[in-house]
C-alpha cells in the first residue's frame, strides 16, 4: 500500500516584476522560489516577501499555480 500524500503540498512563489523584464538593467528571465504549506491551514494563495535578484530589492512574491 502507498503512503497517503499528507496536508503538506509544495508550491511555486513567483515575483510580481515578470511583466517587467524588458525594462530591468539585471538578469533576463523570471526568478521562482518553492515552498511548502499546509492545505488545511492556509487553503488560499499566500505571498512570502523574498529578494528578487532581477530587481534587486524585497518584494512580495505570489502562489502560482
Amino acid at each position: 500500500m502507498s503512503k497517503n500524500k499528507g496536508a503538506r503540498i509544495v508550491i511555486t512563489l513567483e515575483c510580481p516584476c515578470r511583466n517587467l523584464i524588458n525594462t530591468n538593467k539585471r538578469k533576463k528571465g523570471i526568478f521562482r522560489y518553492t515552498s511548502a504549506k499546509n492545505r488545511k491551514n492556509t487553503p488560499g494563495r499566500i505571498e512570502l516577501r523574498k529578494f528578487c535578484p532581477i530587481c534587486n530589492k524585497h518584494k512580495n512574491f505570489k502562489e502560482i499555480k
